[in-house]
């Protein structure tokens, strides 16, 4: 009886993922088992076959390789330097956090919400490459391809605001900083291991005070998230940068 249960306990939960899925995706793959593994973070399970490191490895690689044939046939007339920085504009990790987000994958995907130091890290967007190494295995480049315009380009990027905006944030501040006779430094203030990767907290400075800091995976996404908080701490207006060139 109780393997009776356990069976279509295991059954509903498989269908209401898939619905879920559905919804997000626009179709129900035929490999479920491997999008559960997509949306499984390995703070929730370690096993290397179970969560979704491997998935975003491949994700990430897919989804620049798209990106980059994309821009290459949208902007015929551009030079390397440009379509370089369009791209990581589109497949920054804030940006793909963001866009992860919008889509509804806060809504399935698996992960420890006891631990804190995920609330500040980039969770949603390594998801969202885990999902896109999933569709890749399931239906392949062209396909592939298809969905990521579909779903990720044409919903969320509008290429004319996307050439204006700044890609290096820190600049944004160091410009400010310069203006205003400010020194602007930013440091490691913490390293921990979280899941067997390091965790760095990065504080951005001014003048000797720390005005933000943040966490991430990385010393370069920190600093980039700290320098944003900073902006906003010190509720520096878009047209302040504009009018240093930045």
């Amino acid at each position: 009886m109780q393997f009776v249960l356990k069976f279509f306990s295991g059954n509903k939960s498989k269908n209401n993922f898939a619905n879920k899925l559905h919804n997000v995706i626009g179709f129900t793959p035929k490999n479920i088992a491997l999008f559960q593994v997509a949306f499984n973070h390995r703070s929730i399970n370690n096993k290397l076959a179970e969560n979704n490191e491997r998935l975003e490895y491949l994700g990430d690689a897919i989804l620049g390789s798209i990106v980059a044939e994309y821009l290459y046939k949208k902007y015929p007339y551009k030079g390397e330097g440009f379509l370089t920085e369009m791209r990581s504009k589109m497949v920054n990790r804030q940006r793909l956090n963001e866009i992860g987000i919008k889509m509804g994958l806060k809504q399935i995907v698996n992960y420890n919400k006891f631990d804190n130091s995920l609330r500040t890290s980039q969770i949603f967007g390594n998801t969202l490459e885990a999902l896109i190494g999933a569709v890749y295995l399931e239906k392949k480049y062209e396909k592939t391809y298809k969905w990521i315009y579909k779903h990720i380009i044409t919903p969320h990027f509008e290429f004319d605001a996307l050439e204006l905006v700044e890609m290096n944030i820190k600049n944004r501040l160091y410009g400010w900083a310069s203006k205003h006779n400010k020194k602007l430094d930013f440091a490691i203030t913490d390293e921990t291991r979280v899941g067997g990767r390091r965790l760095f907290t990065v504080a951005a400075i001014i003048d000797g005070e720390t005005v933000a800091e943040a966490k991430a995976y990385t010393k370069k996404d920190a600093s980039q998230v700290a320098a944003k908080l900073a902006i906003q701490k010190l509720e520096i207006q878009p047209e302040e940068i504009e009018k240093l060139g930045l």
